[in-house]
């Protein structure tokens, strides 16, 4: 079997790479119709350092000792689901749709 390529393995569960298209065509629950969306990666936003939540944080850590609580060891995930936002074109309303299961995401293949 000299003349035969070997199959390549299929990479592990977080080991894939998704290639999105920059615009697709779906639906638009705004216009009511199939329209063009223009596809991004959802980013989370800088959180506010002088929140109730974070203020109370630094409270509870402040004085001896490091953490407030123990650092997780062994986390539960290797991957995370990629949140995609579709802008429609004609209306500017913006969906977000969750994605699969991957390390990483791109936009614009």
């Amino acid at each position: 079997m000299k003349g035969r390529p070997r199959p390549q393995p299929s990479p592990p569960h977080g080991e894939r790479k998704t290639k999105y298209p920059k615009e697709i065509n779906t639906y638009c629950p705004k216009c009511k119709h199939h329209t063009a969306h223009a596809v991004a990666v959802y980013k989370a936003g800088k959180q506010r350092t002088l929140s109730w939540g974070a203020r109370r944080q630094e409270r509870r850590k402040h004085g001896y000792g490091g953490q407030k609580f123990p650092e997780l060891k062994r986390t539960a995930k290797t991957t995370k689901k990629a949140l995609v936002k579709l802008k429609c074109r004609t209306c500017n309303y913006t969906i977000e749709r969750l994605g699969i299961r991957l390390r990483k995401l791109e936009v614009g293949a």
